[in-house]
C-alpha cells in the first residue's frame, strides 16, 4: 500500500471514533435529562480541501436503551483508494451512563473485508470474534485482560461523556477498544470560535475547540507511532452545545498529517426530542 493510501487507512479509522466517540455529549444533569429520540447525522470528509467521502450516523434512545449505526465512505486518490465501512452498537443507559451490550464493524479496502464482533458483560468486553481471525501480530503490543475493563466500544463511546458541562467538555479522557486495539482519546480544552447558521436554529452560535491527543494503550505495532504520519497529539474537535436537546454535537474534527490535514465536517444534523420536537442543524 502506498504511504497515501496507508495514511487513508488510519486518518479515516481516526476521524470516525472521533466522530462516533463524541457525537453525543449529555450535560451535567444528564442523569435527570430525558435524552433526544434520535440524533441523525451526515458529515463531509476532506483531504487538503478535497472532498473524499462521507460519514452517516444515525442513533436512538427509547427511555432505557439504545441503539446507534454509523456508515463510512471514502475514496481518495482518484479511485485509487477506497474505504466502505459500517458500523453498529447497542446497549442499555443506567443513571445516565451507557452501558455496552453488542457491537459489530465491518469495512472493506479493496478486496479486502475485515469485520469485528463484541460482546460486553457487567465490568468490560466478554467476547470477541474477528474475520480474518489471525493470530496477534508479533511486533504488536499483548492485550491484556485489564485492558479491556471499563472500556467503549465505538458506539458506546456515542455516550460516554455522559455529565459534560461548558467547563469541562473538553477535560476528559475516554478508554475505547474497537476489537483490535485499545486506545485513550485525551481531550483538553483549546478555545472558543464563532460560527455562522444557514439559517436561524434558537442555538448558541459558538463552537468548543479540544485539542485531542490519541494514546495508543495495547493491540498496535509501536513502530507505527514512530514519527508517524499522521500527528497523533494535535489533532482537534469541535463541539457545539445544543442546550434545547441536552446535548453536544462535533461541527469539526481535524487531524493533520505530513501529506496535509484530514477533516470532518458537519453538513447536517437532525435532532428530534423527546417531545417529538425537531432541531435541524446545516452548514
Amino acid at each position: 500500500m502506498s504511504e497515501a493510501g496507508a495514511l487513508w487507512r488510519r486518518a479515516g479509522r481516526s476521524l470516525i471514533a472521533l466522530a462516533i466517540v463524541s457525537l453525543t455529549v449529555q450535560p451535567s444533569h444528564a442523569v435527570e435529562a430525558t435524552w433526544p429520540n434520535q440524533v441523525a447525522a451526515r458529515y463531509r470528509m476532506q483531504f487538503n480541501g478535497f472532498d473524499v467521502g462521507t460519514y452517516d450516523f444515525v442513533s436512538h434512545f427509547d427511555g432505557k436503551s439504545y441503539s446507534a449505526t454509523g456508515k463510512t465512505e471514502i475514496s481518495a486518490l482518484f479511485g485509487a483508494f477506497k474505504w466502505v465501512g459500517n458500523f453498529a452498537g447497542s446497549g442499555s443507559v443506567e443513571s445516565g451512563a451507557p452501558h455496552p451490550a453488542s457491537f459489530q464493524m465491518s469495512y472493506k479496502m479493496g478486496s479486502k473485508i475485515i469485520s469485528v464482533k463484541m460482546g460486553f458483560d457487567g465490568t468490560g468486553v466478554s467476547n470477541v470474534a474477528l474475520v480474518p481471525n489471525k493470530p496477534p501480530n508479533p511486533e504488536a503490543i499483548r492485550l491484556k485482560p485489564e485492558n479491556l475493563k471499563n472500556v467503549f466500544d465505538p458506539m458506546a463511546a456515542t455516550l460516554a461523556i455522559s455529565n459534560a458541562t461548558a467547563s469541562d467538555a473538553c477535560n476528559r479522557t475516554i478508554p475505547v477498544f474497537d476489537g483490535r486495539a485499545r486506545f485513550d482519546l485525551r481531550l483538553s480544552f483549546k478555545g472558543h470560535e464563532a460560527i455562522k447558521d444557514k439559517r436561524p436554529t434558537g442555538q448558541p452560535a459558538e463552537l468548543v475547540v479540544c485539542r485531542v491527543k490519541y494514546v495508543p494503550i495495547a493491540g498496535h505495532k509501536p513502530k507505527d507511532f514512530v514519527n508517524p504520519w499522521i500527528d497523533y497529539d494535535h489533532i482537534e474537535i469541535a463541539l457545539r452545545a445544543i442546550p434545547s436537546a441536552g446535548i453536544y454535537v462535533p461541527y469539526r474534527i481535524t487531524i493533520p498529517s505530513t501529506l496535509g490535514p484530514a477533516e470532518m465536517d458537519a453538513e447536517a444534523i437532525n435532532i428530534t426530542n423527546a417531545n417529538n420536537t425537531q432541531i435541524a442543524l446545516r452548514q
